[in-house]
């Protein structure tokens, strides 16, 4: 039996088959059919999470109308995230990989930048790229850095887009990429047109969704007629609403201007709503997506939590954050969106044609915006995958971050940070390196994605952030008064997720301080009861930390190879396979 659905080019059967069998020819060892990942509140609403048992961080979702259809997203998910590189957006890739001979891929182009003049190469970008990335002239060299290499000997690594309009190379630092764009504009699909259809619909939509949301734009609401020509969005429909739900279709194409639909669940009880999106030229298939993102992942009941009376309050616009869109394409939002009387008049839209007819329609409107459009495709892996980038469109993050919140930040310290817990420096040296915490880094801020390292669950370094670093820098540097103020603040913001054995640590170490500014007493006497409180090993380790015993406690000591952290080997052996399927191809 084959399958075909709206808006692919290959039955499902040949789509599931064809992915399997080139992730195994790849060496990723997928388990897609682990029963506990599989959602199926509903009829006709299906998702599932698949990840590479060899590399449990590389994680991907799919949704459907079918078990299938859901499978099959799945496994493009995942191949898109490999080919575009998504799934080590965040990591440094290590000494090694970093001076290969190539990082990325191999069409990527390097540019040396002077550090005397710290300006980005003017070969980089073109002319009203470099204006929207840069408007104030703050952009400097050194921000362009990559973080999967920090190479700064080697520079900027770029990577080669087309510019639509003109069919025109440019070259886009990857550290732009990485910082703005994440897995915006990216997708897989059995042919090159169904990927950039998919990879474009997706821009677009959560575009407007930001714009409807932002602007509080009261959508009309799509005629029970039009909803009932497909007859399994409407079973759905008639599902949720058995269930409790009021269940709204409303037309988000401004006019019939973009392919874009909006589903929203209500509370009958309360003003809640909770309103997801979905865009594709074919009309069934974006009502359809924006129906199985309702339910992907979640159960029934975690619809009516999130419907329950304690979300009438939190049910505004604000929720939304345009900076953030791939956190989700559903959300709470304000009854205000959804008034009697609505903002455009219902278009009974429905784009037909090719995949490439598709592209086509898509890439004509956002040019009619005066959006650009720049695409690079990727076949490496056997499979048709690519990235688009849409300035003004497709931004995860706002372009300030690449000067406020560059995931560089730690570019010239990672050295130092990860060899901290060995290196045995005198206090004024501590003095100066809690001063560079101080300065730079955000307390909140959690080291391993300051880092980008890949974790061990249960590791001391998986929940350490910049605050408990600087109570420990404080008390290898012994100060007392310091190190206290911290570990309070360490059990304060993060005893929630911290270990047992750490929450213990930190408990022990707080009294253990105050103990030891208190001059009225002699730590001695009052020994046995902290270990009969908290343990005799875990009093040696804090009362150790006092004394200058013992340093940088839980932490393992790393360099740059990451060699210590088998959790980022493992990453760094997926990403291993990944360069050889590159080279190769």
């Amino acid at each position: 039996m084959t399958t075909f659905i709206t808006g692919k080019d290959a039955t499902l059967e040949e789509t599931i088959e064809r992915f399997q069998t080139q992730l195994q020819a790849l060496g990723f060892n997928i388990d897609s059919i682990e029963s506990a990942s599989w959602h199926n509140p509903l009829p006709n609403i299906w998702s599932v999470q698949i990840r590479d048992i060899d590399a449990p961080m590389n994680v991907s979702h799919g949704k459907g109308t079918s078990q299938k259809s859901a499978l099959a997203s799945a496994l493009g998910d995942y191949l898109t995230r490999l080919a575009t590189n998504d799934f080590y957006n965040d990591y440094y890739l290590g000494e090694a990989i970093a001076n290969n001979e190539f990082v990325h891929y191999p069409n990527e182009k390097w540019f040396p930048i002077d550090l005397e003049e710290n300006l980005p190469p003017e070969a980089i970008l073109d002319e009203r790229l470099t204006q929207f990335y840069d408007p104030t002239l703050e952009l400097l060299g050194t921000d362009l850095i990559d973080l999967q290499s920090s190479n700064m000997e080697r520079g900027i690594c770029t990577l080669p887009l087309e510019r639509q309009s003109d069919k025109q190379t440019i070259y886009m630092p990857v550290n732009i990429i990485g910082n703005l764009y994440a897995s915006s504009g990216i997708s897989a699909g059995n042919t090159q047109f169904e990927a950039r259809t998919q990879a474009l619909s997706e821009i677009i939509e959560r575009k407007i969704k930001s714009r409807v949301i932002d602007k509080q734009i009261s959508l009309p609401e799509i005629p029970e007629p039009v909803i009932s020509r497909f007859a399994k969005i409407q079973q759905s429909i008639d599902a949720l609403k058995a269930k409790g739900f009021r269940v709204n279709s409303y037309d988000a194409s401004l006019g019939g201007k973009y392919p874009v639909v909006c589903v929203v669940l209500s509370n009958p009880d309360n003003s809640a709503s909770f309103a997801s999106f979905g865009a594709h030229p074919c009309f069934e298939v974006a009502v359809e997506r924006a129906m199985t993102e309702l339910l992907q992942g979640r159960s029934l009941d975690e619809l009516h939590a999130l419907l329950a009376p304690c979300a009438e309050a939190s049910a505004t616009n604000t929720d939304y954050s345009p900076e953030n869109p791939l956190a989700e394409s559903a959300n709470l939002v304000s009854p205000l969106l959804f008034q009697p009387e609505p903002d455009f008049d219902f278009a009974d839209w429905n784009i037909k044609g090719t995949s490439e007819e598709h592209f086509t329609h898509l890439v004509g409107l956002l040019h009619a915006e005066g959006a650009d459009i720049y695409i690079a495709d990727y076949d490496h892996l056997g499979v048709d995958c690519c990235r688009i980038i849409v300035p003004g469109w497709s931004e995860v993050s706002p372009v300030e971050d690449l000067i406020e919140a560059n995931n560089n930040v730690a570019l010239e310290l990672r050295e130092v940070l990860l060899a901290l817990p060995s290196i045995e420096w005198d206090a004024e040296q501590y003095a100066e390196m809690f001063h560079i915490a101080e300065e730079e880094f955000d307390d909140n801020t959690l080291l391993p994605t300051m880092l980008g390292m890949a974790t061990d669950t249960g590791s001391a370094w998986q929940t350490l952030r910049v605050g408990e670093l600087k109570c420990l820098i404080a008390l290898a540097g012994g100060d007392l008064e310091l190190a206290l103020e911290y570990a309070e603040w360490s059990i304060g913001f993060n005893a929630s997720t911290y270990s047992a054995d750490r929450t213990n640590f930190f408990r022990c170490l707080v009294d253990s301080l105050k103990l030891a500014l208190d001059e009225e007493h002699d730590p001695a006497t009052l020994k046995a009861d902290f270990e009969r409180t908290f343990g005799a090993e875990v009093v040696a380790a804090a009362w150790g930390s006092i004394e200058g015993s013992v340093r940088f406690h839980g932490l393992t000591a790393g360099d740059l190879t990451m060699r210590q952290f088998p959790t980022h080997q493992q990453l760094l052996q997926s990403y291993h396979k990944l360069q050889a399927a590159k080279k190769q191809n």
